[in-house]
């Protein structure tokens, strides 16, 4: 776990002070669902006396007045990877995310963050590590067009399954995202991409590529083990890249890529890196969970220890 070997950075951020105060954001459009957890939430926050205020945002616009009245308050998101990459990109437009100490109460059907951070998921649980968890720095990805990533971009036909999953997640939750992959792998055939890493060429265009993601954290997609060796606190990013476009090998790497075994193929190329460019014929991606529209390059840079995350306590060495 990410807490087992935090770098010095990581333990310095440990010893900092965070406010006794909760901001609490939930999203408008998650509904029923976000106000059982904050239910829950609020509940063991009662319990332990911690002062807490709710806040429902429902755009770009409102969440950043939300955080500009925030004062010295602690941000708690209550919601999925979306929902944090929202607030995480809020505090980087407002000069903050460096010096801000966020929480999370994961909601949603991805939780990709939580899981490759040790956040639990029931939230309840969670609700307890925004007690008493430890504040430990994180990298993040950012990206040349504007904004950051927390977790990972997803692109190719990961990109293009999320697209296709969206309107079976409220129906199905994770579930979902294997009907989207079922749709994406009958349809898509592939993209021809150019993929460097730290100026060095690890896919040079000439095959099309099924997937491509970057992973500051190891899962997409609500738990796929995407990229099985990231960690969010190392400095890095891992890279892998599908090259598995025939119908056999499509399927293949499908059922590897859902027990994380789809790095050991032949047609998969992977490396360790800090600058990622991306260019070729359009392809459709997306940044923790969040879908964008269909680019023929881009440039995705880490940014070590650029924010602070609560995380559940270490256990004992």
């Amino acid at each position: 776990m990410l807490s087992q070997a935090a770098p010095e950075a990581t333990r310095a951020a440990r010893r900092s002070r965070v406010s006794s105060d909760l901001l609490v954001v939930t999203n408008a459009a998650a509904g029923t669902t976000s106000d059982e957890a904050v239910r829950a939430a609020r509940a063991v926050w009662d319990e332990a006396h911690r002062p807490y205020d709710v806040v429902e945002t429902s755009g770009r616009q409102e969440l950043d007045e939300i955080l500009a009245r925030r004062g010295d308050r602690m941000v708690v998101v209550v919601g999925g990877d979306g929902s944090l990459h929202a607030v995480a990109g809020a505090l980087e437009r407002r000069g903050e995310l460096g010096s801000a100490v966020v929480g999370l109460v994961p909601l949603g059907t991805g939780n990709d963050l939580a899981r490759g951070a040790g956040i639990p998921l029931d939230p309840r649980e969670a609700a307890r590590v925004v007690l008493t968890g430890t504040p430990c720095l994180l990298d993040v990805l950012e990206d040349s067009a504007g904004g950051i990533v927390v977790n990972a971009v997803n692109a190719g036909i990961g990109a293009s399954a999320s697209e296709r999953a969206a309107p079976w997640k409220a129906r199905l939750g994770p579930l979902g995202y294997v009907v989207g992959a079922v749709a994406a792998g009958i349809r898509e055939g592939g993209w021809y991409l150019r993929v460097e890493v730290d100026g060095e060429v690890l896919v040079d265009g000439s095959r099309r590529a099924l997937h491509l993601v970057i992973g500051n954290g190891p899962t997409v997609g609500g738990g796929a083990e995407a990229a099985p060796g990231a960690r969010l606190s190392d400095g890095a990013a891992d890279v892998v890249v599908s090259l598995a476009t025939g119908p056999l090998a499509r399927l293949g790497y499908a059922t590897r890529l859902r027990r994380g075994e789809h790095t050991a193929r032949r047609d998969v190329v992977t490396a360790r890196g800090r600058r990622f460019v991306v260019s070729g014929e359009p392809f459709p991606w997306n940044v923790d969970g969040e879908i964008g529209r269909p680019r023929r390059d881009a440039t995705w840079t880490v940014r070590p220890a650029a924010w602070r995350l609560l995380l559940p306590p270490p256990g004992p060495e």
